[in-house]
């Protein structure tokens, strides 16, 4: 599969990387760029050898949010049209917020609007300490309503009620708080940082850590005595496969299990 606004590459480890690669344009997200996401996501899904994803972008930004000529193309339509870019948009951001494998976020020099939508579908972000960060929809009279779903439930109301509306920038402290930034470090620790998540990623059985990504998401605004059943079915189906059975013979053999890559953690 070839694109032309992102770069995806496999390595050995099963370690994905999907690369925003518009930096003359600061990675703003185009019609291509949001299919070409999308078909990348539905890819990656679907392939086993795949353990772990990292998102990130080339160039001096991470993602400017939408391209100006995306934005022009979409004033001129309909009321159809507009709202079918947005689906486009809306599905993609799903894709990705489904995938069945830990989606990393390395994020850097700015992520703006839909760059924050982005980051807001990563599982762990990691980011530079100078990122900046801004929701600046209703400077043009628009909202942050696409990209709305996946941030407000990520960073919760009470911290979206600060930058949602307001058009300010914030930082990498601010989503720290907030709970969508898990680590911050200087550029020159920025990749040391993400292999280090990923080797955690790896050293897990990959069938348990895309079960366990699904159950998270299940849960979410779940009463807990009602997800009793769910939680225990879910729990049962797992000691039923063979890696289950291998990671736990391998535990009391104090044996290696086969998906374990590394000596990390």
């Amino acid at each position: 599969m070839s694109f032309e606004t992102i770069r995806l590459t496999t390595d050995a480890r099963g370690v994905a990387e999907v690369s925003l690669n518009r930096p003359d344009k600061h990675n703003a997200m185009n019609a291509q760029m949001i299919a070409e996401l999308s078909d990348a996501a539905r890819s990656l899904s679907a392939d086993n050898a795949v353990r772990v994803v990292v998102l990130r972008a080339e160039g001096p930004s991470f993602c400017a949010g939408g391209d100006l000529g995306w934005m022009r193309a979409q004033a001129e339509k309909d009321r159809a049209g507009k709202m079918k870019e947005a689906g486009a948009l809306a599905t993609m951001l799903g894709l990705w917020n489904v995938l069945p494998k830990p989606l990393i976020g390395r994020v850097h020099g700015a992520a703006y609007g839909g760059g924050i939508g982005l980051v807001a579908v990563c599982d762990v972000v990691v980011a530079e300490e100078t990122t900046r960060f801004a929701l600046t929809e209703t400077r043009l009279g628009l909202i942050p309503a696409t990209i709305g779903p996946f941030v407000v439930g990520r960073m919760g109301e009470a911290f979206a009620r600060q930058v949602f509306f307001t058009g300010k920038p914030f930082d990498t402290a601010f989503l720290m708080r907030a709970g969508l930034v898990a680590r911050c470090c200087g550029p020159e620790e920025l990749d040391a940082a993400v292999e280090d998540e990923i080797l955690t990623i790896l050293n897990c059985a990959p069938g348990a850590v895309a079960r366990a990504k699904s159950l998270c998401r299940a849960l979410v605004g779940t009463d807990p005595v009602d997800a009793a059943d769910y939680s225990a079915n879910a729990l049962a189906d797992c000691w039923e496969t063979e890696e289950t059975q291998e990671g736990i013979a391998a535990f009391f053999a104090k044996e290696t299990p086969s998906w374990r890559q590394s000596d990390h953690g």
